[in-house]
């Protein structure tokens, strides 16, 4: 991890916040962390307490860390997490996974910190479950949002497995993501993340 991210140009710290839940009789309480990004031209890395992931496009690579157990998993891209799984457990999983997109400017406007951000509606279906998201981004960043964007397309359809479509839907959000608000419920639980 300190490699990649030694190596990187642009830095970016996010405080991430997800409310209480409860589902299936067991409770999760609020918990409040921090992400960080490193990305270059062809380098993406995302640490937090939990996980961290790199992709690293110049060896066309992935590595997904689990920080509490210290093991890792080194895959090429595009990432097909069902290939760790069983044969069964991979062909319900890769069915259950599939996503849809969503997403349209939706007027509004905002200063968050010394950002001006535009408003974005997402919507993200999997499992039949859909992830409203209110997103505010901007285009006033001190990097080049076009190799940002060109690496970032490359991330989400490797880690989420997202097809042109709903990676064509994600880049109607003009800019970086400064702030999003993530709505969800599953089996009862409504579920509430927010990331600044």
């Amino acid at each position: 991890v300190l490699t990649a991210a030694a190596g990187a140009d642009i830095y970016v710290k996010s405080k991430v916040h997800t409310d209480a839940f409860a589902m299936m009789g067991q409770s999760q309480p609020a918990k409040d962390e921090t992400s960080e990004q490193w990305f270059n031209d062809d380098q993406f890395a995302t640490l937090t307490s939990e996980n961290s992931i790199i992709v690293d496009l110049k060896k066309n690579l992935i590595y997904i860390i689990n920080n509490k157990n210290k093991s890792y998993i080194e895959s090429g891209l595009p990432f097909d997490f069902t290939k760790i799984l069983d044969p069964q457990m991979a062909q319900m999983m890769g069915q259950m996974m599939k996503m849809t997109v969503t997403a349209a400017a939706n007027g509004q406007k905002k200063t968050i910190g010394q950002w001006k951000c535009d408003g974005y509606d997402v919507t993200i279906n999997m499992m039949m479950m859909p992830m409203k998201m209110a997103v505010w981004a901007s285009t006033d960043v001190p990097f080049d949002l076009a190799k940002f964007q060109g690496l970032y397309t490359t991330v989400m359809k490797a880690q989420m497995r997202l097809d042109d479509a709903s990676v064509k839907e994600l880049l109607k959000v003009k800019g970086y993501w400064i702030s999003s608000e993530m709505t969800a419920e599953m089996m009862g639980a409504k579920m509430r993340t927010t990331n600044e």
